[in-house]
């Protein structure tokens, strides 16, 4: 017989839209929590993002494997009251509402600590639930330019960072702290208010800038290049294939000169002997680099590379990455048909996971309401 998961009989209610919370939740489903995702009539606008994959859409199917789907409208009494009873028996309340919102709605986070000791409540919001722009709406783009991160982006101008990092970081924030929530109310009986903002997410991610920042160093825009080592970046093969290499020691520059680029002078000139004066140097360190790759075709380089111990990479396209050979999968039930994509990254070498379906709109608001109307308790259920 298998081992149950590690959230199995936990019971997560989520108020979530978009991707920070669903990411969230998303994780506490796949570690076997149940999962009830209340979305608005209209459903999570997250499902109209796009309807690439066969009708679906790429962000949903990503983010909502292993949920129940109940629609409610929290402006009518009836709904509120199965949200309550919902809440009555859960074990994990999520929601990334605006600040203010769910209080608005009538489940202000404090009364719901107050009726239910160990329920764990998690707020996900932009600027967190207090200061000068906790009212702004905030979106994943918004705060990749409003923490400096879009600044050290790219290569003439600011840049999004290709996926959605502050929603990950701060689902993945979320997560990590209910989880030690549940640790900790498993020793005290008591649950938790947890508040998770999007801007402190990120603001964590960009402390190396900001040291450079105060240090006088400020860090620049130079693309697939590193702001602190030379050569670690990207050149380009004979054959047109980019190769991105990274030196981490001034060994390992001796290594590439002498076995890669085959020229032993450059591995022994002082001029490049340390990565300080490398940097110093940068174009000329790169140029020696890239005049050697450019004459070689990738397929040698990176034999080459290889030999020698140096750390590469092909810069791949997300069509290279479907044929990775180091690239799990999962497959996904969802309304129209099963879903191939990328397996999380944990493994673990004592189970085999299973991933539960996508729910379509209200797929679960009946059941829902036959379980939960009509049997409120007082407090959560056992972790």
């Amino acid at each position: 017989m298998s081992n149950p998961l590690p959230l199995s009989g936990l019971l997560v209610v989520s108020l979530e839209q978009a991707v920070a919370a669903p990411m969230c939740s998303c994780r506490l489903a796949d570690a076997g929590a149940r999962v009830i995702k209340i979305e608005r009539p209209e459903g999570d606008f997250a499902r109209g993002y796009d309807d690439l994959v066969h009708g679906e859409c790429s962000y949903f199917v990503w983010l909502n494997r292993g949920k129940e789907s109940v629609v409610l409208d929290l402006g009518k009494a009836e709904d509120k009251a199965l949200l309550a009873a919902m809440l009555a028996r859960a074990d994990v309340f999520i929601q990334n509402l605006k600040p203010g919102a769910v209080a608005k709605l009538g489940f202000p986070i404090p009364e719901l600590r107050q009726r239910h000791p160990r329920l764990i409540c998690c707020s996900i919001s932009g600027f967190g639930e207090s200061g000068p722009l906790a009212q702004r709406k905030a979106y994943d783009m918004l705060i990749q330019a409003e923490s400096g991160l879009a600044s050290i982006t790219g290569t003439r101008e600011p840049s999004r960072v290709g996926v959605s990092v502050v929603d990950i970081a701060s689902g993945m924030n979320a997560y990590e702290a209910i989880l030690e929530a549940l640790i900790a109310r498993g020793r005290t009986g008591e649950g938790a208010a947890l508040s998770i903002s999007m801007f402190d997410s990120m603001a964590d991610w960009m402390t190396v800038p900001l040291l450079q920042q105060e240090a006088g160093a400020p860090p620049k825009r130079i693309g697939l290049a590193h702001v602190s080592i030379s050569p670690y970046g990207a050149f380009r093969s004979r054959d047109g294939v980019d190769i991105l290499i990274s030196i981490q020691s001034d060994r390992e520059w001796r290594v590439l000169a002498e076995k890669v680029l085959d020229d032993p002078a450059l591995a022994a000139d002082a001029d490049f002997a340390t990565n300080v004066e490398r940097v110093r140097r940068r174009a000329e360190t790169d140029g020696r680099v890239a005049a050697v790759f450019s004459a070689l075709d990738a397929d040698v380089l990176e034999q080459k590379l290889a030999a020698a111990d140096i750390a590469f990479a092909r810069v791949n396209t997300p069509a290279e990455l479907a044929h990775h050979p180091h690239l799990r999968r999962i497959t996904v039930a969802t309304p129209s048909g099963p879903v191939s994509y990328p397996a999380p990254a944990e493994r673990h070498a004592s189970t085999t996971r299973r991933y539960g379906s996508v729910p379509a709109l209200g797929e679960h608001t009946m059941k829902a309401r036959a379980e939960f109307i009509g049997q409120q308790t007082t407090g959560a259920s056992a972790s």
